[in-house]
C-alpha cells in the first residue's frame, strides 16, 4: 500500500497553477480550449496559449506570425472576460519549443488537442508522442471533440505485488490523486484497472510435473495477490480523500488478465471511457529517457483523451537552449 506522503484532501486538481495550452491547427480545438479555461478558472491558475511555427525565415515568417497570432486572439476572445490568457508565438521544432516553454516558465500542466491520426490510424501524432515521452509535466491530450463533462474516467495502475519500488508507488500516488479528484469534480465514475498475468505460465504448463490442478491453483494465487493489492489501493484512496468525498466517489475495480498493452485500451473502449489517466514509465535508451514500450503501445490504441503522468524522478532530455 502507498500511504506514505499522502495528505487528506478533497481534490488535487487545484495543484495546477500555471497551465500551458498548445494550439493544434490541424483539428477543431475549441472544445479542448474550453476545458482548459474552465480548469484555469476553477483553480485561479495562469493560462498561456502558444502556437509553434516550424522554422522558416524572412518576410514569410513575419506574415505567418501575424496571421497565427490573429487566429489565437480570435480563439481566446470569448473567454477573456472569464480568465486572462497570455498568447505567445514561437518558432522552431514544435515539441522542443513546447518543452522548453515548460522548463522556462515552470508550467505544471500541458493541455493540447490530439493531432489528426496519420495513415497508421494512430490516435496521437508525432509531436504528441514526443511530448508524452519527454515533457516533464503532466500532458493532457484531448481527443476532439472534447466533452464538456466526463461520465467515466479510467485510471490505469501498474505494480509488482512482491517487489514494489518507491518510484512505482510515487507514480501510483499521482495517478490516484488526479483521477479521483477529477472524477469528483466531474461527478464521473472512477474505474481503477490493473492488468495482471501469470508469470511464466507457458513454461510451467509445459513441464511434465505441472498438473492442470496445480496450474489452476498457481494462477488463482497470483490473481488473489494482484486483487488484494488493487483493493489495497482503493483503501489508500479512502485514507487520502475525506470520508465524505470517498462516499461520493463511484469507484469500480477491474482486474483483466493479459498483457497491459492489449487489455487496457480494450477496457477503455468497452467502458466508453472519456479519459484515461496513466503513468509513463521512463527507461534509458539511445535518445535518453523515453516512454516505456507498454505505455506507448497503450496510448496508440486509446479511443479517448488521456492524462499522462511521469514518474517523480523523471528528467527530460530536452535542454532550454538547443
Amino acid at each position: 500500500m502507498i500511504r506514505n506522503g499522502w495528505h487528506k484532501c478533497g481534490g488535487d486538481m487545484n495543484r495546477f497553477k500555471n497551465i500551458l495550452f498548445v494550439a493544434e491547427t490541424t483539428v477543431d480545438q475549441a472544445s479542448a480550449l474550453a476545458r482548459a479555461v474552465s480548469l484555469a478558472e476553477r483553480n485561479l491558475a495562469d493560462l498561456t496559449i502558444i502556437d509553434v511555427i516550424p522554422a522558416v525565415g524572412g518576410a514569410y515568417y513575419e506574415g505567418l506570425t501575424t496571421s497565427r497570432r490573429a487566429a489565437l486572439e480570435a480563439l481566446i476572445e470569448p473567454y477573456q472576460i472569464r480568465v486572462k490568457i497570455e498568447c505567445r508565438i514561437l518558432m522552431g521544432t514544435p515539441f522542443l519549443e513546447i518543452i522548453r516553454a515548460v522548463l522556462r516558465n515552470e508550467h505544471d500542466l500541458v493541455i493540447k488537442a490530439a493531432e489528426t491520426p496519420g495513415f497508421m490510424k494512430r490516435i496521437f501524432g508525432s509531436d504528441d508522442m514526443h511530448l508524452l515521452r519527454k515533457c516533464p509535466s503532466p500532458v493532457w491530450l484531448m481527443k476532439p471533440p472534447e466533452k464538456s463533462t466526463y461520465t467515466r474516467i479510467l485510471a490505469a495502475i501498474d505494480f509488482d505485488p512482491l517487489n514494489s519500488t518507491g518510484e512505482e508507488k510515487g507514480l501510483n500516488q499521482e495517478i490516484l490523486k488526479l483521477a479521483s479528484s477529477l472524477a469528483l469534480s466531474e461527478d464521473a465514475s472512477l474505474h481503477l484497472v490493473h492488468a495482471w498475468d501469470v508469470f511464466a505460465e507457458g513454461t510451467i504448463g509445459a513441464r511434465a510435473s505441472g498438473t492442470p490442478q496445480s496450474l489452476e491453483a498457481y494462477a488463482e494465487r497470483e490473481h488473489l495477490l494482484h486483487q488484494n493489492c488493487l483493493y489495497g489501493l482503493g483503501e489508500t484512496l479512502r485514507e487520502y480523500l475525506s470520508e465524505e468525498a470517498y462516499d461520493n466517489l463511484s469507484l469500480h475495480f477491474h482486474l483483466p488478465k493479459g498483457p497491459a498493452k492489449q487489455v487496457i485500451a480494450a477496457l477503455a473502449a468497452e467502458l466508453q471511457a472519456d479519459l484515461v489517466v496513466m503513468g509513463t514509465v521512463a527507461r534509458t535508451g539511445i535518445s535518453g529517457l523515453i516512454i516505456g514500450n507498454t505505455a506507448e503501445a497503450i496510448l496508440e490504441q486509446l479511443p479517448c483523451s488521456v492524462l499522462a503522468i511521469k514518474p517523480p524522478s523523471f528528467q527530460t532530455p530536452v535542454k532550454i537552449t538547443g
